[in-house]
């Protein structure tokens, strides 16, 4: 399965950028890009959703640490979907799923957001 990014905003302040695929040193900077465009046009809340990612490498981890670095000076946060258990494995190992809350469902981490601002 090739690389794929789709968006969709749930709010003004909320946005779901979903990525399958490998999401590597090639395709990663797509992500960054879209990521920083969004975080620069005032949204908040970010939620990447990696249910249909296959991989993902350091320069991925690089770019969802970067997005929490933009965001929490604003008071916003970046919340991931993953269901994959090897994807979720290298967020364990790297200590980053204490950076980063981890759903399994797409709902899981809208909720999780509503509780966080509500």
């Amino acid at each position: 399965m090739n690389f794929h990014i789709q968006d969709e905003e749930i709010d003004e302040q909320t946005h779901v950028i979903e990525l399958g695929g490998e999401i590597d040193l090639y395709t990663a900077p797509e992500f960054k890009e879209r990521m920083v465009e969004l975080i620069e046009a005032g949204k908040k809340a970010i939620i990447v959703d990696l249910a249909q990612a296959t991989f993902i490498d350091s320069t991925t981890l690089g770019v969802l640490v970067g997005g929490v670095k933009r965001l929490k000076p604003a008071g916003g946060s970046l919340v991931l979907v993953c269901t994959d258990e090897n994807i979720t494995k290298i967020f364990e190992i790297t200590g980053l799923d204490r950076v980063f809350p981890i759903h399994p469902t797409r709902a899981e981490a809208l909720a999780s957001l509503e509780s966080d601002t509500g």
